[in-house]
């Protein structure tokens, strides 16, 4: 029991970082019909606002260390830990949640101007030419943020209050022997919501009602003297956003290097697939459940019967569903269908 729990949550963490990526994903698909292939790259950015605020929180000095008596000795010390004492090395210490509020400007400029730098030019074009020109944005993007950061991955810790774990065990009366990472609660807590407000943003606000109009009727709603194509690019900015913060949550988890969002990617396609492409509630759901049977499937005990098959029960299930429902668990008929 102790072991299945922890592996629900594992695959729930994960599956929220598949979830916030995917409704992005479905979110650019539902609007604008663009396949975009460098939205992996959104969340890589994400990831790298961290590190970028990070870097700057802890620029540092150099100051005279007091504990050397011997001989004169200086330390580096950040200026915010000289200038604020304590009060500097706990804003240090929160960098990642503070990166939520670095991380939201920037990616939605980045989002924006991708969308009317480049993005705009490809609408009517074929998917295939979408998704080749996307994906050699992804690369560009990629090689940019290697050469400056360099290719190995740079830990972010998360901050010291929830850097231990959480004894879950007692919560669902299995003793005190389960615990948990607490920063992952923290994630999938963040999941649910962005997850939420998306959703709320959508069904209760004018703006989000005009688009889920535009999404169902483009030219309706044009006629009606709407700019709905203003209101797709926001979302292309919001979508941009959604994906840079899933990124930003995430290093503490997995330490972000320039190919973390090509690794993500490709699972959140799969997602979008399997949660029905255009169904905003299908890639959240799809999220989820294969981040869970991910999971599962890692396990030593399943493994040793099924090598590999933590690699591959991803795509095992796409296949599966695709071939009983074209359409995926919630898409409309005629995307995926003749």
């Amino acid at each position: 029991m102790d072991a299945i729990l922890l592996q629900i949550l594992n695959g729930l963490d994960k599956g929220g970082a598949y979830a916030l990526i995917a409704l992005g994903l479905t979110l650019i698909f539902g609007t604008l019909g663009v396949v975009n292939f460098a939205h992996g790259a959104l969340f890589m950015l994400g990831a790298f606002c961290a590190v970028s605020l990070r870097e700057l929180l802890t620029l540092s000095m150099k100051v005279k260390d007091e504990s050397i008596t011997f001989f004169e000795a200086y330390k580096e010390v950040p200026y915010l830990e000289v200038w604020f004492g304590d009060t500097g090395t706990m804003i240090i210490d929160m960098a990642v949640p503070l990166s939520i509020l670095f991380a939201i400007p920037v990616m939605l400029l980045i989002g924006l101007a991708m969308e009317r730098g480049l993005i705009q030019h490809f609408y009517k074009r074929t998917h295939a030419e979408q998704i080749l020109v996307t994906f050699g944005l992804a690369i560009v993007l990629q090689e940019i943020v290697k050469a400056y950061f360099g290719a190995n991955p740079i830990p972010q810790p998360a901050p010291e209050a929830v850097a231990g774990s959480a004894d879950i065990g007692a919560l669902f009366g299995l003793g005190d022997s389960v615990v948990y990472p607490w920063w992952r609660l923290v994630y999938l807590a963040f999941s649910g919501l962005v997850i939420a407000a998306v959703f709320a943003f959508l069904q209760f606000t004018t703006f989000g009602m005009v688009v889920r109009a535009g999404m169902q009727d483009r030219e309706t709603v044009g006629l009606l003297g709407i700019n709905i194509q203003r209101r797709f690019t926001i979302v292309f900015g919001i979508a941009a956003v959604v994906a840079g913060l899933a990124g930003v949550m995430y290093t503490p988890i997995l330490p972000p290097d320039y190919h973390i969002g090509m690794d993500f990617l490709v699972l959140s396609f799969v997602v979008v697939v399997v949660g029905g492409m255009g169904s905003l509630g299908g890639a959240v759901a799809a999220g989820f459940l294969l981040g869970i049977l991910q999971s599962f499937a890692s396990m030593n005990e399943v493994k040793s019967i099924l090598p590999g098959i933590d690699q591959i029960i991803i795509y095992l299930v796409a296949v599966v569903i695709l071939l009983v429902r074209p359409r995926g668990l919630m898409g409309r008929k005629g995307v995926m269908e003749g």
